[in-house]
């Protein structure tokens, strides 16, 4: 549970995120590469498995044994390792060389994928680790070419939250990730299984493996089940408050912001996606009056990615209007993209939990 960051009440305004147009250079998206702050500490003996779901025990154990399989030099070059390199003729394979997590929502799978990135011996520079979308968004920044020279020399590509409901992304990032793998990369991956296929075993596995076609025979598949851990043991989500205590909580907060929801979401729209975390540079707590259902798709959209953002940094968020289980239609949760509108219900309902401690103050 973060702690919430808190000030004697002053009389200067709230920050806006709607006065914000940042401005982020390439070299910076590759630089922040990294575990989001959420996850800087996480380690394998911190991931605390479910006792009554063996699959987590045996993840960590995979995955800290493939830690281990990463040392020494970089796979390109004279003698070096070639983890991923094309079998030789008449030399039998050495078997999978990558792993995707599957598994539903709050299980851990990001701590474990976190934790990859950790204990992986190499210099932090050899190591990157971002979203599906923050990878795609590397791609549009710099150009396909250029991320291929870029990533190609790391020791390890962590991709968190793979997606597989827009082909156009997903044919992109595999082809991205078969030039990575020529080079010798390493690869791990999560995704979410889809919410209305919970329970059927390896579907978002057999997804996965199907989209990445020529890679799939790289990868183990590790299921991890398990409840959302967001929800486990712990209380409700609070309920939305008045305009009134956002508003005085968010003076009284220093480095809080203070938005109209609405407004937010059309502004939103005039910021790219891969800005989103320079969007919240410096922001301490998000507070949020007239919460109510998003109007249309693109909309719902660019608000998971800010919520991914936003539960990276553990901002907390203070929220009047609606509860965050409103945001999105029928419609939206039973349609193709409804993997991230869930995900985002998850997130935000976290960040309002640690956003009470603000009203208490």
């Amino acid at each position: 549970m973060s702690t919430v960051p808190t000030s004697p009440i002053t009389e200067a305004a709230p920050l806006s995120l709607c006065a914000r147009e940042p401005h982020v250079p390439a070299d910076r998206l590759v630089a922040e590469m990294v575990p989001p702050p959420r996850f800087d500490s996480v380690r394998f003996d911190t991931y605390v498995p479910d006792p009554q779901q063996p699959s987590q025990v045996e993840a960590v154990k995979v995955l800290s044994d493939f830690a281990s399989g990463l040392g020494g030099a970089h796979a390109t070059g004279s003698g070096r390792r070639r983890w991923f390199a094309r079998t030789p003729k008449n030399t039998a394979p050495t078997g999978p060389r990558g792993v995707y997590l599957d598994g539903g929502y709050g299980v851990g799978k990001t701590h474990l994928l976190a934790s990859l990135w950790h204990a992986t011996p190499a210099e932090p520079s050899l190591k990157a680790f971002g979203t599906f979308v923050e990878l795609t968004n590397l791609v549009g920044a710099l150009g396909f070419q250029q991320t291929v020279q870029t990533l190609s020399g790391h020791r390890l590509l962590c991709i968190d939250e793979f997606e597989l409901d827009d082909p156009g992304d997903t044919v992109l990032v595999s082809t991205l990730l078969g030039r990575l793998v020529d080079a010798g990369v390493a690869l791990a991956a999560t995704s979410n299984t889809l919410p209305g296929k919970l329970g059927e075993g390896r579907f978002a596995a057999a997804d996965f493996l199907r989209e990445i076609q020529g890679l799939s025979a790289r990868f183990r598949p590790l299921r991890i089940d398990g409840e959302d851990y967001r929800h486990r043991g712990l209380p409700k989500a609070p309920p939305p408050y008045s305009d009134e205590q956002v508003t005085k909580a968010a003076y009284a907060t220093g480095g809080a912001s203070l938005d109209d929801f609405p407004h937010l979401l059309e502004h939103l729209a005039k910021v790219h996606p891969s800005r989103y975390g320079a969007l919240t540079d410096g922001v301490r707590a998000v507070c949020l009056t007239d919460v109510r259902p998003v109007p249309d798709q693109s909309t719902a959209l660019r608000l998971v990615v800010l919520a991914d953002r936003l539960y990276d940094r553990e901002v907390p968020v203070l929220a009047s209007g609606l509860p965050f289980d409103r945001l999105f239609s029928e419609e939206m949760l039973n349609g193709g993209y409804r993997k991230k509108y869930f995900r985002a219900i998850s997130r935000l309902t976290a960040l309002a939990r640690d956003a009470k401690a603000l009203v208490a103050q």
